[in-house]
């Protein structure tokens, strides 16, 4: 069974964006969702760690890119929380389950169904259509989009925090496990924006010194009429150039929209910045998509 025809792959790589729909089965959903239940329900986060998650450039970096517990994520399954749920005490102000933004950043090396759903063999067979010679995961996420909550995320390129020499050698797998929609905060692109660079890059600052990252450039300003919605079912995937402009809204619904999504990079004959706050290291350097 091929999973893209040639037509699609033309359009993924004319619009840097392309939606897959019922790729995963709604079992193979509800596994992935049934284990984040328990690994939520099992958490224990130290309340210094308990980091809120937010897009915003500098509340970004002062929360994020500044923090310890992020900035050595890469190699680990951690936590990051939405805005307003913990009190002054670093207490919830939410059941636990509706607080969490996302879980990252390696789920696909430690937790096995989120490792065999990464390297499924028609993840496999998708990346060799779209002639990936020797690729790496890089990270994954699990995001929640909390209904009434679930953060808006502003316009942005993968490639701004995941650099390559050359470019274009990073590409984003985004799994619906639940259906995303306009109302809950489904993804929009730009098409086509993949084609002109990137504007910005999130770099390590020097060893020592605070905060831990630092934007180098700005973001783009963009018309709200170029961007385009990507609706998808329970089980569709999303490919995302690394490149492309995409963002999604602040889900005012009553309906959650999870997700699971990774990164993979072409190694072959490309460099991973040294500078990327995300890092291999010697106890997890980035596994073969292919094995």
């Amino acid at each position: 069974m091929s999973f893209i025809t040639d037509d699609q792959i033309q359009k993924y790589r004319q619009d840097g964006y392309l939606v897959l729909e019922g790729f995963f089965s709604p079992e193979e959903c509800d596994t992935l969702l049934e284990r984040m239940a328990v690994i939520v329900e099992r958490m224990d986060v130290p309340l210094h760690c308990r980091t809120e998650f937010c897009t915003e450039q500098e509340e970004q970096l002062k929360a994020q890119g500044s923090a310890d517990y992020f900035i050595s994520s890469g190699d680990k399954i951690r936590f990051f929380f939405e805005k307003g749920v913990f009190d002054s005490q670093g207490d919830f102000l939410v059941p636990r389950e509706r607080s969490v933004n996302k879980i990252g950043h390696a789920l696909h090396a430690y937790e096995p169904v989120f490792k065999n759903a990464t390297h499924s063999p028609k993840v496999q067979e998708l990346s060799r259509k779209l002639d990936f010679k020797q690729p790496v995961v890089v990270q994954s996420m699990y995001i929640f989009k909390q209904p009434g909550i679930g953060g808006e995320v502003t316009p942005h390129q993968d490639a701004t925090f995941l650099y390559t020499e050359p470019l274009g050698s990073v590409m984003g797998v985004w799994i619906a496990l639940e259906d995303a929609t306009e109302e809950n905060g489904c993804l929009w692109f730009i098409p086509g924006s993949h084609k002109t660079g990137i504007t910005r890059r999130m770099a390590r600052t020097p060893e020592g010194t605070f905060p831990r990252t630092q934007f180098i450039g700005s973001e783009g300003t963009y018309a709200d009429e170029k961007f385009v919605k990507a609706p998808v079912n329970k089980g569709g995937l999303i490919l995302i150039h690394g490149e492309v402009v995409h963002r999604s809204a602040m889900n005012s619904s009553s309906r959650s929209r999870q997700v699971y999504t990774f990164h993979i990079m072409e190694s072959e004959n490309t460099r991973w910045s040294a500078e990327n706050w995300l890092q291999p290291t010697q106890e997890l350097p980035f596994p073969s998509l292919y094995t």
